[in-house]
Formats: C-alpha cells, sequence, structure tokens
C-alpha cells in the first residue's frame, strides 16, 4: 500500500521528541505498520487510538501489541474516519506519502482540530508545504492557512524497510487555528484553486478564466489589493489571499 517501515531508533526518538509528549495527551496514528511508532507512543501518552485500513494487519498488530492496554486498533480508514477524540489530541504519523495532503486537508478543516500534528513525509513534499513566497504552492497556501508548518529533520532513504526511492522529513504542524467562518474559508480556497489553475501563467488571466470574470474588474481587483495582475500564485502570501477574499 505505497508505505515502507521505519526501522531506525534515532528517528523514532526525533519523531517522540518533536511531539512533546505527556502522560496526559491521547494521540491518533494513521497506518502504524508493524506497531514500531506505536510502541514508543504509548510509553509516553496516555492513550494511542492507531487507525490501519488494512484487516490482515491490524490482526498482527493487534497480537503484537497484546501487552500495552493503552493502545486502541480501528480498522478503517483515515480518510472517513468520523469518531475522532472530542478532547484534545495530537495526530503522530508515518503516514503512506500517498495521503499526505488529504490527510494534512482532513485533519486541518476538522471541527476538532489535533494540537499538534508530527508527520513523516516526503522530504520533496515538506519543502513545498513550508514554502514560502515566491514558491508557494496550493498545498502550502492550505496548511499556512490554518497553521505554522516547519521542517524538523530530514530522513534518509535508508532509514525505512523495504528502502523507497525518495528521503523524507519529519514535519511539524502547530498554531493550528479554527480559521474564519465556513463562507470565508469557502470563499477563500474558491479563490485560491483559481489563482493557481494554471501556475506558471500570470494571475489575473487565471483568476479571470475560472472565476470566469471580466479581466479588466480582476485587474481592479488585484490592484486595490496592491498586487500585480501579471504576478504567479507562487508569489502571494497567506495574506494577500485573505485579503483578496475580504476585498
Amino acid at each position: 500500500m505505497g508505505q515502507s517501515f521505519l526501522i531506525d531508533d534515532m528517528t523514532l526518538k526525533t519523531i517522540i521528541n518533536t511531539a512533546q509528549l505527556t502522560q496526559k495527551d491521547i494521540i491518533l496514528e494513521i497506518g502504524p505498520g508493524i506497531g514500531t511508532l506505536t510502541r514508543e507512543l504509548a510509553k509516553k501518552a496516555k492513550r494511542v487510538i492507531a487507525i490501519e485500513k488494512d484487516g490482515k494487519m491490524v490482526e498482527i498488530l493487534k497480537e503484537i501489541l497484546r501487552d500495552y492496554d493503552n493502545i486502541e486498533i480501528i480498522k478503517g480508514n483515515a480518510l472517513k474516519i468520523t469518531n475522532l477524540p472530542t478532547t484534545h489530541y495530537k495526530l503522530v504519523s508515518n503516514i503512506p506519502y500517498y495521503l499526505t495532503s488529504p490527510i494534512i486537508r482532513k485533519f486541518l478543516e476538522e471541527k476538532n482540530k489535533p494540537g499538534t500534528i508530527v508527520l513523516m513525509v516526503q522530504k520533496e513534499v515538506a519543502q513545498r508545504i513550508c514554502s514560502k513566497p515566491p514558491r508557494m504552492s496550493l498545498l502550502a497556501v492550505a496548511t499556512q492557512f490554518y497553521a505554522k508548518p516547519e521542517i524538523v529533520s530530514c530522513v534518509s532513504k535508508k532509514c525505512f524497510w523495504p528502502i523507497p526511492k525518495v528521503d523524507s522529513a519529519i514535519i511539524r504542524i502547530s498554531n493550528i487555528k479554527n480559521q474564519k467562518s465556513k463562507i470565508f474559508i469557502e470563499r477563500f480556497f474558491k479563490i485560491v484553486r483559481a489563482g493557481f489553475l494554471q501556475p506558471r501563467k500570470q494571475l489575473a488571466n487565471n483568476l479571470s478564466k475560472a472565476l470566469k470574470k471580466d479581466k479588466n474588474k480582476i485587474n481592479l481587483w488585484l490592484l486595490k489589493n496592491n498586487i500585480d495582475p501579471k504576478q504567479r500564485a507562487e508569489t502571494l502570501s497567506i495574506e494577500n489571499w485573505i485579503n483578496l477574499t475580504k476585498n
């Protein structure tokens, strides 16, 4: 299922330290694999809820982790799960990399968001998430609208089995906020997606085409917000996008 298992002890310690675990913490883990990270989380936290999609892996995990009474293993799809913890929790996972964008988006948009997110992701994706103007991406805007992402450590592909084709990175997403109203959020992302319609094209052209608005009106709207219509979407800051949504 596209997942390699972490086998490096130092990297495990870095993930645990980054999560700043206490005996009061409830941890949500996605894709526990063979339970390597799960065990370490259970030693430090009050409770670990591990979500595994593969039914055979669930049975293996129950056997491997049978000595831990603070681990709950749930068979299910993390993208469809609705019974999230109702109190403060942290999301700490070495997730299957193809799930990175949808997982981040889902949990930042949840009503009860995690207090902190610590993930192992593909290094290149981590760099995109944490990028700044003039190299913003749609994923960077979608993440930074809600929170502050940072790369904690880069991890060699040799720290996994089987060895993947790419290097990885540990990222921490903190300062997670309940951002604006639902109507504002929907308008914000409609504008952002329009701006990134064709990332290499000028912003005014993308917005005019995607929003079906007269280009002269789009130009005036951008200039009103101190944005050059010839700029590309990747050069705009989160504040620029918020101002466009407001005005």
